[in-house]
């Protein structure tokens, strides 16, 4: 399984998939802060919980997600995934899937403690190397009317053209 908040899907975020499904024959997708009225602040990732950091719905996030499993021909289950709250996880999480994780941040740390106190086998991949993309980049590109196509999947391009706007 692999998760994020996925605002929007971006070629690392394809990276990420990709290497779970070279290591899986099928991969969960749990997409995190599914619910707005549920996200909670992060100490040690203090933007993930605001508005503008959150522009796309869970739906619009899952079709993103779907058309590029599509394209990339992966057998993907996208879930919802309350990262922030273990206590719910069995309720959407299969028992025994292995967890992948990029660890780029003090954010990525807290989530390798959480996963693990939950019981999980949990895989890094990427160990070591630095993110070269991220989603406030294409935000801000979205938002400002910059080149954004290039740092999404050509799946999140058409779902987003389809949405017929761009996030405010």
């Amino acid at each position: 399984m692999i998760h994020g908040r996925f605002q929007p899907f971006h070629n690392g975020h394809l990276e990420y998939l990709r290497g779970a499904a070279e290591r899986s024959d099928e991969v969960f997708v749990g997409i995190t802060n599914p619910d707005p009225q549920r996200i909670k602040e992060e100490p040690t990732d203090p933007l993930r919980h605001l508005p503008e950091s959150n522009p796309f719905t869970y739906v619009e996030r899952l079709l993103m997600i779907e058309a590029v499993a599509q394209d990339e021909g992966i057998h993907a289950h996208v879930i919802p995934f309350p990262v922030n709250e273990p206590e719910l996880w069995n309720a959407y999480v299969p028992p025994r899937l292995t967890q992948y994780l990029r660890l780029f941040s003090e954010w990525g740390g807290t989530k390798l403690e959480r996963l693990r106190e939950a019981g999980y086998e949990v895989v890094i991949l990427d160990q070591g190397m630095e993110k070269q993309i991220s989603g406030t980049d294409v935000r801000a590109a979205l938002r400002s009317g910059g080149e954004w196509e290039a740092l999404v999947p050509g799946g999140v391009v058409r779902v987003i053209r389809s949405l017929q706007r761009i996030p405010a």
